[in-house]
């Protein structure tokens, strides 16, 4: 996006020099005022879509530091030090006992 060339206070101060067949100053006046209403439109937009943009940032940040902080440390996610791999392993360890060999044999693709 390139620069903006013109403020508010620019607009609404700019000064038409008169011609013998120039613009009228009335008409010039409310197309000016026109676009001054679209300029503070336009920066309270801005105004909030920065703060906006701010607070996601700030939630982003936290989110990451909490994640980081849980995968540094297991132990916070399951309250006793229980990984994922550990659970994979007592569902393999049940599934074994209630079904003994007939389950690796499914898996092989033996029946």
């Amino acid at each position: 996006m390139s620069e903006i060339r013109l403020s508010m206070k620019e607009i609404l101060e700019k000064e038409f020099k008169s011609g013998m067949n120039g613009y009228r100053k009335d008409d010039v006046d409310a197309f000016l005022d026109v676009i001054i209403k679209d300029y503070e439109t336009f920066n309270r937009k801005l105004d909030r879509l920065f703060q906006e943009n701010d607070k996601l940032r700030k939630q982003v940040k936290t989110l990451t530091q909490s994640a980081s902080q849980k995968i540094a440390n297991p132990q916070q996610m399951g309250g006793s030090g229980t990984t994922n791999f550990d659970i994979l392993m007592r569902i393999s360890n049940l599934e074994k006992a209630v079904f003994g060999d007939r389950v690796n044999r499914d898996v092989q693709g033996g029946e």
